[in-house]
């Protein structure tokens, strides 16, 4: 006789007649718990409180010399109570999605209620009823009970929540219960916790967390949502070794890179599988979700410590004021609109040169900021009269010139259109600005305009030329900020690594001593928006960014991460440097003084213009007419007399 059929995500043990529709197949569901329920509850559970109250108060029972008293205050409370808990919304709220703020809403309504009783029996019920007078301890009393049997039945209806939810989980997900995952979190700080209370709350995750670890020894032996802490990040090994633990999430958004480098070190030494949460720039809300777990990424291995950062001034520069930002479709421009949209403008423009970019971010900005009103414009930054018209018609608070030919190798057989769009493009977005009286101006600048040594790089020392002129002449805030590569753009080494690692490698390094400065998008822009908040005008910022990374060995890092071992499974081949690159990038040129500001991570470099601008404006006239004729030598010539320190690498 065959094996009777069961239905989908039948489960082995569990009697069918305890979970499915009999005659249906169908599984049965939670039935939804009305507020009217709640209603009769209370009208149940309120007397009852008072009950109990003169109980515990009154010596001889509650059918003693109080009970008219008892009796006056029990049927006051059924009325008043729940006009006063309709009126504050509890009867509106979803009790299966209850929290601790769900509770302050009980307490605050049944305190309310409370003195409202305790005020009529104290001058009302004497002129009706001849009883007792109310002891003074009851109300306090009553009010705790009420909160415990009010808000228990309504917890409790969360409760039930989880627990069939989880059942139901577990019934879906049927033999793939044997696919779960024991999960060993480290860090028992606050995302720790988040982490491990959801994967509780979601059984179907298939991820269950069965031990934290942290660095902080005071935490060992606690346990956070019934998981204990058993160790530090010295006991991993030990605790892999013992068995139970599939994969390690690192739940530390403001570790630094050196602590996250070797986490992963100790997880790949005794293959462990190892995801994280994003660092604390990614995590703009503050929240921390399952849904954010992910690999590990080189940006991971590279954070700094934390800078701490108080939105207050950007959120009140941006708040209701319309911004403009160029280059929107590019890696930094667009996160500009996104933390910017995060600020509320009243409007936010989206200005470039590449239609589908920009329709892309102009997508997202619609999707995760729907309250945002976000308009693209595609225009080219040289067009002075496009540029007029829309700044002249739009009238931005804000601009954030972003947008710029940023390739270094390709800029140096590409002068004429290098300066034209680096020069002429952030000279016309001035000009426009200043007509309109725009007040802010925020120019992206890089460290490869210290001591340039390319095209693009003396390009960009020329655009904070241009700025400082402009600041000086209008009084605006206008401000130029620096930072080296980010992590992830467009022709960043990264991208690159990550496909001659995907096709066999090699991976190719210019030169084993070449180092460059590092920083995740999300990181720079931040302090981007910090340093506009900064700045009164004139000023060029510098970010700080740790120190320098030799690119060799973040190309290591980098194949290590895939599982891969360099020099064996994946060549490392050095190629040379090529036209226009340094072998170490510099922050601060020669006359530069850096000085500190009042926002930790920015630096401001002071006495680093000396041109007039009768001179500056000749000079670019005379560069007008060499990019126009587009030869390369007399345009290299020109750019080396309006910027000294330019010494091309060739």
């Amino acid at each position: 006789m065959g094996a009777a059929a069961h239905p989908a995500g039948w489960v082995e043990g569990i009697p069918e007649d305890d979970w499915l529709v009999k005659g249906t197949g169908r599984p049965r569901k939670l039935p939804p718990v009305r507020n009217r329920f709640f209603v009769a509850a209370d009208l149940v559970l309120i007397p009852l409180a008072v009950v109990a109250s003169f109980w515990l108060r009154v010596d001889d029972g509650v059918a003693g010399a109080y009970a008219g008293t008892m009796a006056a205050y029990a049927g006051l409370a059924a009325i008043v109570k729940p006009a006063v808990f309709f009126a504050s919304g509890l009867y509106r709220r979803f009790w299966r999605y209850a929290s601790a703020r769900d509770l302050v809403s009980i307490a605050v309504a049944n305190l309310a209620g409370t003195a409202v009783v305790t005020l009529l029996m104290v001058s009302l019920v004497p002129l009706v009823w001849d009883v007792r007078s109310l002891p003074r301890s009851i109300p306090f009393i009553d009010w705790l009970v009420s909160l415990s049997l009010l808000g228990g039945v309504r917890f409790a209806t969360r409760l039930a929540a989880e627990v069939w939810a989880g059942r139901e989980s577990v019934r879906r997900t049927g033999d793939r219960q044997r696919e779960v995952r024991r999960v060993l979190v480290m860090g028992a700080g606050d995302a720790g916790a988040m982490i491990v209370r959801e994967m509780q709350a979601n059984p179907g995750l298939g991820l269950v967390p069965v031990a934290l670890v942290d660095d902080n020894r005071s935490k060992v032996g606690m346990t956070i949502h019934g998981v204990p802490v058993r160790g530090t990040r010295a006991d991993i090994r030990s605790l892999v070794e013992q068995g139970g633990v599939d994969e390690l999430v690192i739940a530390m958004p403001t570790a630094p890179g050196l602590a996250v480098r070797e986490i992963v070190a100790i997880c790949r030494e005794v293959r462990l599988d190892c995801r994280t949460i994003p660092g604390i720039y990614e995590l703009i809300s503050g929240r921390v979700s399952v849904r954010d777990l992910r690999e590990v990424r080189i940006g991971d291995l590279l954070r700094r410590e934390q800078v701490e950062v108080d939105d207050t001034e950007p959120r009140a520069r941006l708040n209701d004021a319309v911004v403009l930002v160029t280059g929107a479709g590019g890696s930094i421009g667009s996160e500009l609109c996104r933390q910017i949209a995060s600020h509320h403008p009243r409007r936010l423009l989206l200005l470039g040169h590449g239609e589908n970019s920009i329709y892309d971010t102009l997508l997202e900005l619609e999707r995760d900021y729907p309250y945002v009103n976000a308009e693209a414009r595609i225009a080219d930054v040289r067009h002075h009269e496009q540029l007029e018209a829309i700044v002249g018609g739009r009238r931005p608070d804000v601009i954030f010139h972003a947008a710029a030919h940023k390739h270094v190798p390709l800029m140096e057989s590409n002068v004429a259109e290098a300066v034209s769009n680096n020069v002429f493009g952030t000279r016309a977005l001035l000009r426009a600005a200043e007509l309109s009286h725009v007040g802010r101006f925020v120019f992206i600048s890089t460290d490869k305009a210290v001591n340039p040594t390319s095209v693009m790089g003396a390009t960009k020392r020329l655009g904070e030329l241009l700025l400082q002129d402009t600041a000086r002449r209008t009084g605006g805030n206008y401000i130029a900020v620096r930072f080296g590569n980010v992590l992830g753009s467009r022709g960043s080494v990264v991208p690159l690594f990550r496909r001659q690692i995907a096709s066999g490698g090699p991976v190719t390094v210019t030169d084993p001593e070449v180092e460059r400065y590092f920083m995740t998008i999300p990181e720079a822009v931040q302090l981007v928006l910090q340093a506009m908040a900064v700045g009164q005008g004139g000023e060029v910022f510098v970010l700080d960014m740790g120190e320098p990374v030799r690119v060799a060995d973040l190309a290591a890092d980098l194949i290590n991460l895939c599982g891969l071992e360099p020099g064996h499974d994946i060549e490392i081949v050095f190629t040379g440097l090529r036209p226009g690159e340094k072998l170490r990038e510099e922050l601060f040129a020669q006359g530069e003084e850096p000085r500190a500001t009042r926002q930790e991570g920015i630096l401001m470099a002071s006495g680093n213009n000396t041109w007039a601008s009768d001179a500056l404006a000749a000079h670019l006239d005379e560069l007008t007419g060499l990019v126009g004729a587009g030869a390369a030598a007399p345009i290299l010539a020109k750019m080396q007399e309006i910027v000294p320190e330019y010494k091309p690498a060739s």
